[in-house]
């Protein structure tokens, strides 16, 4: 998603994924911020995956409690080598409303034991829903970039299905981004391309 992020934009601050490839010596971490106060931090590392998520208006959020605590039962289950894996600064591991992961040895997610009050949201649903669905994905996408039905699902499935991106792709998905630039960046975040400099 941070490839396409490149794609529609050249302006990094207009950007809400953004890609570390090499975080640390063990782990990559992807960001997903809104610029509206919600944001995710997935962290991938031999272990597994864990995806923090805050939402900035959900009742579960710490700012919400005025002792400043995380809400009851987000973390209690994780394992502590993925959970180790939020202790960096940037990833202000406090501000969470929802909270998975995914071990290497086992294939579904997992979420503790959290109770969330009747008609309150920890932001999970539309947050994840961009990132495990593509057409999840593109309905945000033709939102937050203007793209009425310009945007085909077929363009962003070869994405999500992290195949090479080429010239032609690009110019379906944005016709006004320089090629060149773009595969720059691309290149630089280990994305697979297809061009000829």
């Amino acid at each position: 998603m941070s490839a396409l992020d490149m794609i529609f934009s050249e302006e990094d601050w207009l950007r809400v994924y953004t890609w570390y490839p090499n975080w640390d010596e063990k782990s990559s971490l992807a960001v997903i911020d809104n610029g509206c106060g919600d944001t995710m931090h997935i962290v991938f590392s031999n272990d597994g995956c864990i995806i923090k998520g805050f939402d900035h208006e959900s009742e579960l959020s710490p700012h919400a409690q005025e002792d400043f605590e995380v809400w009851k039962g987000i973390y209690d289950d994780v394992p502590k080598v993925l959970l180790d894996l939020l202790e960096d600064e940037a990833i202000e591991k406090d501000d969470v409303t929802f909270c998975i992961w995914q071990d290497k040895n086992h294939k579904e997610w997992r979420k503790g034991k959290v109770e969330i009050p009747e008609g309150c949201k920890d932001g999970s649903d539309y947050m994840l829903s961009r990132i495990f669905s593509v057409e999840g994905y593109v309905d945000w996408a033709k939102y937050y970039w203007e793209l009425g039905d310009r945007l085909t699902i077929e363009e962003i499935k070869k994405v999500f299905n992290h195949q090479p991106i080429t010239e032609e792709m690009i110019k379906k998905i944005n016709p006004d981004r320089n090629i060149k630039k773009t595969m720059e960046e691309l290149i630089k975040i280990d994305y697979p391309v297809e061009y000829k400099f």
